[in-house]
C-alpha cells in the first residue's frame, strides 16, 4: 500500500524507482551529501561511499516487487523483495528521514545469510 501525499514517500519511491532500475546517477540526487546509513554492515557515511555500497548490488539485480511503502512529512518506509543474480528472493527494508527532498538518513535492513550462502555454494 502507498500513500503518495507523503512527502517523504514521494522521495523515498523515486530514489528506489531510480536504483532498482540501475540509474544510480538519478538515484544519487536523492541522496544527502552527508547521508548516514547504518546497514547489516555497519554505518556508512557520506554520498560516496552510499554509493560504494549500493552500486554493487545494483548491477545484479535482475527485479523488485514492492510489498509496502508508507510515509509520512520526514520518514518513509519502503519494503521489497529483490530477485538479483546471486539470490532469487533477499526481501530488504529501508526507513528512511527526508529533509529538504533528499535522503539524510537510512536505516536499511536485509538478510545477509542468502548472500553469504550464495558466494560460499560459487567458491
Amino acid at each position: 500500500m502507498t500513500d503518495h501525499t507523503s512527502p517523504a514517500l514521494t522521495t523515498a519511491l523515486a530514489y528506489h524507482d531510480a536504483w532498482t532500475s540501475k540509474d544510480l546517477e538519478k538515484a544519487m540526487t536523492y541522496i544527502a551529501d552527508d547521508i548516514v546509513c547504518d546497514a547489516p554492515a555497519g554505518r556508512i557515511e557520506g554520498v560516496e561511499a552510499y554509493r560504494a555500497f549500493l552500486a554493487p548490488f545494483a548491477q545484479t539485480l535482475l527485479s523488485t516487487k514492492m510489498i509496502a511503502a508508507f510515509g509520512d512529512e520526514e520518514t518513509a518506509l519502503v519494503m521489497y523483495d529483490t530477485e538479483s543474480i546471486p539470490v532469487p528472493s533477499a526481501p530488504g527494508a529501508e526507513c528512511v528521514t527526508v529533509t529538504n527532498g533528499k535522503i539524510t538518513y537510512s536505516r536499511f535492513l536485509f538478510d545477509r545469510a542468502p548472500f553469504l550462502a550464495a558466494a560460499q555454494a560459487a567458491s
